[in-house]
């Protein structure tokens, strides 16, 4: 069975409800995983929009989450796992908004495509202090097993409710 990851807040290219978002309680969303490969030592977790700022001229991919040493016997990442509530041994790197840890969706404009990428790696990649998604990948070359995404998709509220960019 491939490596697959699901969320129960979301379908694949569906919306992903506000209150995964800075529009609310910018919690991250619950993901599950199935089909670990034997080999596999660690897991990594990208989330990321490429379609920033703005869908019908995008300049830049924008970096929600960055997330590596999930144990491969975890199963998924429960509701709000950013922070202490990740399994034991996972650590967190640093987003675009300049923060350790989740940042939810938050576009100026148009709908985005947020794509969560679940990595098997062959290795444990040990402290990288708190590594960019470049410092991740950088550390993932040569190590990748398999991968796996869920795309999911949110067009931002307009007025007071907007807290970023």
């Amino acid at each position: 069975m491939p490596l697959a990851i699901t969320s129960r807040a979301f379908t694949h290219n569906g919306p992903i409800p506000i209150g995964y978002t800075c529009e609310s309680d910018d919690k991250s969303p619950p993901l599950a995983w199935s089909g670990v490969p034997e080999r596999t030592r660690s897991l990594a977790l990208i989330a990321d929009d490429p379609d920033a700022p703005d869908p019908m001229a995008p300049k830049m991919v924008y970096v929600h989450w960055v997330l590596y040493d999930i144990p491969p016997t975890a199963t998924g990442l429960e509701e709000g796992a950013s922070g202490k509530r990740l399994p034991s041994g996972a650590r967190e790197g640093k987003n675009d908004f300049g923060n350790v840890g989740y940042g939810g969706p938050c576009p100026p404009i148009g709908r985005h495509r947020y794509f969560f990428k679940l990595y098997a790696l062959d290795t444990a990649l040990g402290n990288l202090g708190t590594p960019t998604k470049a410092d991740l990948e950088a550390a993932m070359r040569g190590h990748i097993v398999e991968q796996a995404e869920i795309v999911g998709t949110y067009q931002g509220q307009d007025g007071p409710a907007r807290k970023r960019r």
